[in-house]
């Protein structure tokens, strides 16, 4: 009965192994802050990977490459891409995440503004002096002043 017990006892600890993971160990991925500006401020940054802000602002990031969108009423969008390097760590360090450029900048160029086109005011045609002749392909003579 005792090696029945040690055997069971055994089983259930091994069946508690096996469904163990190891995820609990591994960190989570590497972030890093970026910071967001513009010239003028107060710009929309929209992130490729879905953050947005009213700049300046900062957003976290994760390790991968991603661009920002930076709009503002009357002024030309403008995209900056950023690189993101992860260097691993190892077990004395952990790892890091830099991103270039940081901080993002974007100077927006004003629209340039729609020029309307000016009406051209047409001028009448000057009526003929006098009708032509019947027949004629010339134009009557105009009468000459009285002296």
């Amino acid at each position: 009965m005792r090696r029945l017990v040690v055997i069971a006892a055994a089983g259930l600890s091994l069946a508690g192994c096996s469904s163990m993971s190891f995820d609990a160990f591994k960190s989570a991925p590497p972030t890093t802050s970026v910071q967001l500006e513009s010239v003028p401020s107060g710009a929309e940054a929209l992130a490729s990977s879905g953050q947005s802000c009213k700049t300046p602002c900062s957003i976290t990031v994760p390790g991968n490459d991603f661009s920002v969108t930076f709009t503002l009423d009357k002024f030309q969008p403008a995209t900056v891409p950023v690189q993101v390097v992860v260097n691993p760590g190892d077990f004395t360090t952990s790892a890091t995440v830099t991103a270039t450029p940081n901080p993002v900048v974007a100077e927006l160029q004003p629209l340039k503004p729609v020029r309307k086109q000016k009406a051209v005011k047409r001028r009448p045609k000057a009526a003929a002096a006098a009708p032509a002749a019947a027949g004629s392909p010339f134009p009557a003579p105009a009468a000459a002043p009285a002296q």
